[in-house]
């Protein structure tokens, strides 16, 4: 297994597989038109463009992409970053991948510079970023408007 910084030609199957991951583990908390909303949103283009403002990783295994992780500034403070687009390939979790994205996002300069971190939480997710010390921001204790939990971790 390796992580390392998404480049272009990631983009497509980095796509699939969080397309793949957002149709099978997440739609048991979400509706199917939800997962598809999110899966054209989770595009190729639209991971080039982040990965223009965010310090975006893969995890390949022999050659493929299993996972994928980023962190960015918070709304472009010095101070606070968050998490973004974190997922594993289905066939592949339960195995250390999230763990290893975590620990990776969490050693990024953008980690290390912030007082704060925030991760919006799928409901799928949210138990698992728990386990690393992140907890809901006050007042956020149930799923959004957007069915997102909104998740915070004071370093």
């Amino acid at each position: 297994m390796n992580i390392r910084r998404f480049t272009i030609s990631d983009a497509q199957e980095t796509a699939a597989m969080i397309s793949k991951t957002l149709r099978i583990s997440n739609v048991k908390d979400y509706t199917p038109e939800m997962m598809e909303e999110c899966v054209r949103s989770l595009s190729a283009d639209n991971l080039i463009e982040r990965s223009g403002w965010l310090h975006f990783y893969v995890v390949e295994d022999n050659g493929k992409i299993i996972g994928c992780g980023g962190i960015g500034p918070y709304w472009g403070k010095e101070d606070e970053s968050s998490l973004f687009t974190i997922f594993v390939d289905p066939d592949c979790q339960g195995k250390g991948i999230g763990r290893a994205i975590i620990n990776t996002l969490e050693q990024d300069e953008f980690f290390l510079r912030a007082k704060r971190v925030e991760i919006p939480s799928s409901i799928t997710a949210v138990n698992f970023y728990k386990k690393f010390g992140y907890d809901h921001k006050p007042g956020f204790e149930e799923p959004d408007e957007e069915m997102i939990y909104r998740l915070e971790k004071f370093r």
